[in-house]
């Protein structure tokens, strides 16, 4: 643990889902745990389908993980924007989130333990 995040592999196999499309599935997912809050589950890039994912211009910093650059998940019915993230050149302490996407779990976001 550094600071206060925890970062391990998932033992499960995760999968997200995003206006009814499946966008991913992984058995190699990462956790991150921060304080007390709810684990956050992290993709590797090579298990999500990128086509579904746009680049958005919002930026974000964390003083432990990084700076972080933001995707919108385009559905049949509309754009989710800023819905994932991905720190694209992590601190040391988060070293191992590289290449990997968050998913803000919102009404059209499902991510799931399968």
């Amino acid at each position: 643990m550094i600071g206060n995040i925890k970062i391990h592999t998932s033992a499960d196999t995760w999968t997200v889902r995003a206006g009814g499309a499946v966008l991913g599935e992984s058995s190699n997912a990462l956790e991150l745990v921060e304080g007390d809050n709810a684990p956050v589950v992290y993709f590797p890039r090579e298990d999500i389908a990128m086509a579904f994912l746009d680049p958005s211009d919002k930026t974000s910093h964390c003083p432990i993980k990084g700076d972080a650059r933001y995707f919108s998940v385009v559905t049949k019915s509309r754009t989710l924007d800023n819905v994932v993230w991905s720190f694209e050149a992590p601190n040391d302490a988060a070293a191992q989130l590289k290449d990997h996407l968050a998913f803000h779990s919102v009404e059209e976001v499902t991510i799931e333990k399968i």
